[in-house]
């Protein structure tokens, strides 16, 4: 049987037991032990809890669930409040401000969690109901936050990134850096689109709803001509107060900036490893929180620690079993054998990469990023490198592939999180104000293609 076959074979297993519903990381395992057997000698079987061990013994795993831990911990407080109030300070005025508010405040709190899920849940809570409040569509409110949630997998520190480095041995802290200009664009790319939404929305109902949906109209202060001077002093006033309003929410994100900012320049500079990082982060954040929302107490502490201990045992299952998978089919050939079957084909390298990414969003309807990464790349890689595409920028626009995937139905799992944090939105049209930024990302793909420095240039400082 050829190497192409067996790998047939494998997929299917694979795609069959997703489909039964069972869980993506006891899927993996059962695939790689159906393989084992059918495949591999009786000895090899014996191999199975040896490469699970392996496949986990590593000091780099270790910044998942420290980070996950950070995460947890700026979740535990009233950090997404704040970050929502700041950005709305500075962004509330424009059209649709409050809904590119929570997109900024989404892109902050993924750089404090590095989790979709998490931004999701924790500014939509707050963001989507006064949103509704002030008269913005149900597609416009849920769809923000549900595109703002993605940015988790793509600003540093993410996962998805570190995973994506142990899986292709690429620097961790050259794939942060590659991931900061495409975030920034990407936080942009869909600003512009809540700026066209609402448009759209305000042109289907008319200027005279306007107001209503923006939530931003000015009070009338005075209204004869002998007011006028009353009106441009409290106009004068008016904007005074706005801007000490302003700097006055910026200073209370400013702890979370410099933690960040602390934890990401100990990791470029070489001071410190990600996982130790990561460490110093996460005892940083449990003592800004403490400090600045005095909210720390046992009960809180031992949900973190749930959370945590919950959420990174689902990725490391998930990194076991996948590593173990993308072990046999090595011993099969199949990377390999896939490799040079490509590079025989002779076909121009772009149309191998469209082919790849389709694969990455096919893959993204049914199964999270992590799964995705872990059991891609063994098979993939080789094809990448054997093109001559350059590994960080590879990983980042892959991540931004799998941002798709996460508000794409069935599995679309940031539409499922925004749906409970709002039940009182149909997910019809939390799927309906989602779609469109689908086609935002596919956007961000094609600048990224065609200006490759986006993500290069800041990893080739370093």
């Amino acid at each position: 049987m050829s190497s192409m076959t067996i790998a047939a074979v494998i997929g299917g297993v694979l795609l069959t037991l997703l489909a039964l519903g069972v869980p993506v990381a006891f899927a993996l395992g059962l695939t790689a032990l159906i393989a084992t057997v059918l495949f591999l000698d009786a000895a090899q079987f014996g191999f199975f809890a040896n490469l699970t061990f392996e496949s986990l013994n590593s000091f780099s795993l270790l910044a998942i669930p420290l980070f996950i831990l950070m995460g947890a911990v700026f979740g535990q407080s009233k950090a997404s409040t704040d970050l929502l109030e700041a950005a709305n300070a500075w962004m509330g005025r424009l059209r649709g401000g409050l809904a590119m508010s929570s997109v900024l405040a989404c892109s902050v709190f993924a750089a404090l969690t590095g989790s979709s899920p998490a931004t999701s849940a924790a500014i939509g809570r707050i963001a989507i109901p006064e949103m509704l409040r002030r008269g913005y569509p149900n597609g416009v409110a849920t769809g923000a936050i549900v595109a703002g949630g993605t940015l988790g997998i793509l600003i540093p520190p993410s996962v998805t990134l570190i995973l994506y480095g142990i899986a292709t041995e690429q620097s961790i802290g050259r794939l942060f850096l590659g991931g900061v200009g495409p975030g920034i664009l990407v936080t942009v790319l869909f600003c512009a689109w809540i700026a066209v939404a609402m448009s759209l929305h305000r042109s289907g109902r008319g200027a005279g709803s306007a107001a209503a949906a923006e939530g931003t109209g000015e009070p009338s202060v005075g209204g004869t001509a002998g007011g006028r001077t009353s009106l441009a002093t409290a106009t004068l006033d008016s904007q005074l107060v706005a801007w000490r309003t302003r700097i006055a929410m910026l200073v209370k994100v400013i702890p979370f900036v410099l933690l960040m900012a602390g934890v990401l320049v100990a990791l470029y500079a070489g001071i410190a490893t990600p996982s130790e990082a990561a460490a110093v982060g996460a005892a940083l954040a449990v003592v800004l929180v403490a400090v600045l929302y005095r909210s720390i107490t046992v009960r809180k502490l031992l949900d973190v620690a749930l959370e945590t201990t919950r959420t990174s045992t689902m990725i490391l299952m998930i990194v076991a079993f996948s590593a173990v998978l993308g072990q046999i089919m090595s011993f099969l050939g199949i990377p390999q054998d896939l490799a040079q079957a490509v590079a025989e084909m002779d076909v121009n390298r772009w149309i191998v990469f469209f082919a790849m990414n389709v694969l990455f969003l096919v893959l993204g309807f049914f199964i999270p990023p992590v799964a995705i990464i872990l059991v891609t790349m063994p098979v993939l890689f080789p094809i990448v490198t054997q093109f001559g595409f350059d590994p960080i920028w590879f990983g980042v626009v892959m991540t931004l592939n799998m941002e798709m995937g996460l508000i794409t139905p069935p599995v679309g799992l940031n539409l499922y999180v925004v749906q409970g944090v709002a039940p009182e939105v149909p997910l019809r049209d939390v799927l309906i104000g989602s779609l469109p930024y689908v086609g935002v990302l596919a956007v961000g793909i094609v600048l990224l293609i065609l200006f490759p420095d986006v993500v290069t240039w800041l990893p080739d400082q370093m």
